[in-house]
């Protein structure tokens, strides 16, 4: 066994002992999620219906408040944010109509995606497409240039990650996964959005409605998938093949502790403090904190800094021999 499988396999069972919803303090984080965020919404339209372009800004919070209720979403399709899982259930199918993820699709896909993460065999569900530099160096020019345009933090934050949260989570066919659940979830969901923005459409008209819309999902959108990006798209990350590959090791080593300002770790339901979050999913997010500061070790590893981060969006490749990512440019 690996010093990092054995650290591992330690820090599971110091962050096993923090699992488990409590009743008020999910209440508490739902009523400082929700309210605000329909807070700024009802603001925004208001100053949209009076012309006034700048209520605009207040998409900016908006989609901050947005991020925490995903990230409740996000808890209760691991169950861990509500004592019960009816309760889970109920919030998480619920809160689905303010942030456009189809539940029971996208738990299901985020599964798969903890069950399989540092894996190079089990790639492309619940991820960011990443090849090894083997498999780039054999596609075409065209595949790398394809590659290289879908890896570029324009387009993959400014368009790609918002593009697929906001048009092709409506889109029940051609999914990564299939079954009847997966087109209930989406198209139940569809309807619901429907009823939803089409009577907000009718009242506000279709004008206001658009710029209420757009902007706080596209914040929220890009800055959710530069979270997750950068939660696993670091330097020191890990991915093994399936003869090395250890779920444990993996949880742990390909997860990173995203270092941030209390303000923004508090806008992003701590969900910066990855590894733990790997290492035990039925953590709530509001227990990531508590967990961390118990142990020494959780709080060294893998830990990058919000200036470092920056630097993430040049990785795009892994190395197999160096068992790193690397850039574009290392490559000539």
């Amino acid at each position: 066994m690996s010093s990092v499988q054995a650290q591992a396999k330690r820090m599971a069972v110091h962050c096993a002992r923090f699992k488990g919803a409590d009743r008020s303090r999910s209440v508490a984080q739902l009523l400082s999620s929700v309210v605000p965020y329909l807070l700024c919404m009802a603001a925004m339209a208001w100053a949209l219906q009076q012309r006034c372009w700048y209520g605009l800004a207040l998409s900016l919070p908006a989609g901050g408040f947005l991020i925490r209720v995903f990230i409740i979403q996000h808890d209760c399709g691991h169950g861990s944010f509500w004592p019960t899982r009816r309760g889970n259930e109920f919030i998480g199918r619920a809160l689905s109509v303010l942030t456009f993820a189809p539940y029971y699709f996208w738990r299901r896909t985020h599964a798969i995606h903890h069950a399989t993460a540092g894996h190079l065999d089990k790639r492309g569900i619940g991820d960011v497409n990443t090849l090894t530099v083997a498999e780039y160096q054999a596609r075409s020019a065209l595949q790398r240039w394809a590659y290289r345009v879908y890896r570029h933090p324009a387009f993959l934050f400014g368009f790609g990650v918002p593009f697929d949260f906001i048009v092709l989570h409506r889109l029940p066919v051609g999914q990564v996964i299939k079954g009847r659940e997966v087109w209930r979830s989406i198209v139940g969901l569809n309807l619901a959005l429907l009823a939803l923005y089409g009577g907000l459409g009718w009242w506000l008209g279709p004008y206001v409605l658009f710029w209420l819309m757009a902007p706080t999902l596209m914040v929220t959108t890009s800055i959710g998938g530069w979270l997750f990006f950068v939660q696993h798209q670091f330097a020191g990350t890990y991915w093994q093949r399936a003869a090395a590959w250890d779920f444990h090791t993996a949880a742990f080593a390909s997860s990173s502790y995203y270092v941030l300002p209390a303000w923004l770790q508090w806008f992003t339901g701590n969900i910066g403090l990855h590894h733990i979050h790997h290492l035990c999913s039925l953590i709530p997010n509001y227990k990531l904190q508590q967990c961390l500061d118990a142990n020494a070790e959780l709080q060294q590893f893998n830990r990058l800094t919000l200036r470092a981060s920056w630097r993430c969006a040049a990785l795009t490749l892994w190395d197999e021999p160096r068992q790193q990512l690397v850039t574009f440019r290392q490559l000539a």
